[in-house]
């Protein structure tokens, strides 16, 4: 996947989402940064669900937690998941309602383009 399929500026993030504008491009950075160090692969489990394979570290965790919290305080469409289904080995689920369909199909490919760029 190439970069011209990842959008480059928060035009696809919702009208729902609560976050300053002038925040937004950080956020993505930091968004864009985790799944660089983070994301081992990604599964597309249903329309409005993408789990997500992280390094298990213990600091990819609490990274994790607390990303998706303040994504969640501006966001609160989304719903977000840890689990540790193994020693090393951790997961971020990721849901959102049908209408926001887009917006995770659009952080999908920002997982994936991240992950293929480390």
């Amino acid at each position: 996947m190439s970069d011209r399929h990842v959008p480059t500026d928060d035009s696809w993030v919702p009208d729902a989402c609560t976050l300053p504008t002038a925040e937004r491009p950080l956020r993505l950075a930091e968004f864009d940064q985790f799944f660089r160090a983070a994301v081992r692969g990604a599964d597309r489990l249903s329309a409005r669900h993408l789990r997500l394979h992280l390094a298990g570290a213990e600091q990819v965790e609490e990274t994790a937690r607390d990303l998706t919290a303040r994504e969640s305080s501006c966001c609160s469409f989304f719903t977000f998941e840890i689990g540790r289904p193994g020693a090393d080995a951790l997961t971020l689920d990721i849901r959102v309602p049908a209408a926001h369909v887009d917006v995770l199909d659009a952080l999908a490919r920002r997982a994936t383009s991240a992950r293929e760029r480390r």
